[in-house]
């Protein structure tokens, strides 16, 4: 079984990465999509989304870190390719399923699913611009407004080099409404001579095991299901390995405020000042799925936007669970 950490912009940064790949259970992240128009982007550029390059292309737990870029010209992308190559990440994925309209509008992410040639163009392209050791993936929607071309789409990218394909089973017309069509994936699998990645609408141990047996495979992406409950992927592996249902939590409250105590450190370091106070409640929002603490903290944050304040009370939450706060951020 293998388990990723999906790319999700604006939520799933450097940041959550350090923090989810520390709770464990992950076995390889892919990172936000940089954006390749027609110039070839400084090493700060890369840099800036992905900091692992600065320590071998891994997070501090360890977890290697796959480069994601999106744009739709062969011969930019495969530039910007071949100079991210230069800098050390664990692979190279291409985006073929971004659905935000002003990605589609410059006939970037799901916007390609309509031009099976194009996909084929830039896929080759990149694979011959980066060292043959370097892995080159790909990722997908089912389609854009519908599933007519999928195949077509799924075998341009394997035929273009790619070496394992992740379907987010929807199409860009679904965007993220469940359902996530997985009964569609086997059709993928017996397309293509390569890896597939089953993603979309994994929340539970339960989604997980049923994604796999309709998908046909091991492998799994996780998005907004492991941001929700961070030891999810921990929970996945312990019913895989006890041939069920896992008993009792995989990372019960007291647990994750450590955690939570180190992404506030981190955004406070690395994020600008008008991004902290959010990307802590962004967070707090999503773990009221699966924690009923969380509604409790989320709704006391709601209005602050002092970091001081902020950062106190995280402290404090930290000592009524008998648990020792870091050093204050700056």
């Amino acid at each position: 079984m293998t388990l990723l950490l999906a790319p999700m912009e604006g939520l799933l940064d450097f940041v959550l990465r350090d923090v989810l790949t520390r709770v464990g259970g992950v076995d390889r992240c892919v990172s936000e999509f940089i954006r390749i128009t027609d110039s070839l982007l400084p090493d700060k550029v890369f840099l800036r989304y992905i900091p692992e390059l600065n320590h071998g292309g891994r997070t501090r737990a360890g977890v290697p870190v796959r480069a994601q870029l999106l744009g739709s010209d062969p011969v930019s992308m495969a530039e910007n390719a071949a100079r991210l190559a230069e800098l050390g990440p664990e692979g190279i994925d291409l985006n073929f399923g971004c659905p935000a309209k002003v990605v589609n509008r410059h006939g970037g992410g799901a916007a390609l699913l309509r031009e099976p040639e194009r996909i084929a163009a830039v896929v080759s392209a990149v694979r011959r611009a980066v060292p043959a050791h370097l892995p080159v993936s790909a990722k997908m929607r089912l389609g854009y407004d519908d599933t007519s071309l999928t195949l077509e789409c799924a075998q341009a990218m394997a035929d273009g080099g790619a070496c394992e394909l992740v379907v987010h089973a929807r199409t860009k017309t679904d965007g993220y409404r469940p359902p996530a069509y997985w009964e569609r994936i086997p059709a993928i699998r017996a397309a293509v001579a390569i890896p597939v990645v089953a993603n979309g609408e994994i929340w539970t141990v339960a989604d997980a095991q049923r994604c796999r047996e309709v998908s046909g495979g091991q492998a799994l992406m996780l998005g907004r299901g492991i941001v929700a409950d961070p030891g999810l992927a921990l929970a996945i592996r312990a019913a895989d390995e006890a041939g069920g249902p896992p008993h009792g939590e995989a990372l019960p409250w007291a647990a994750l405020l450590p955690h939570i105590a180190d992404f506030w450190q981190l955004v406070c370091e690395d994020l600008e000042p008008r991004q902290r106070a959010g990307r802590l409640k962004q967070w707090l929002n999503l773990l009221r799925r699966r924690y009923p603490e969380a509604e409790a903290a989320y709704q006391h944050v709601r209005t602050m936007t002092d970091q001081q304040a902020i950062t106190q009370w995280v402290a404090q939450q930290l000592t009524a669970a008998g648990q020792a706060p870091a050093a204050p951020a700056a």
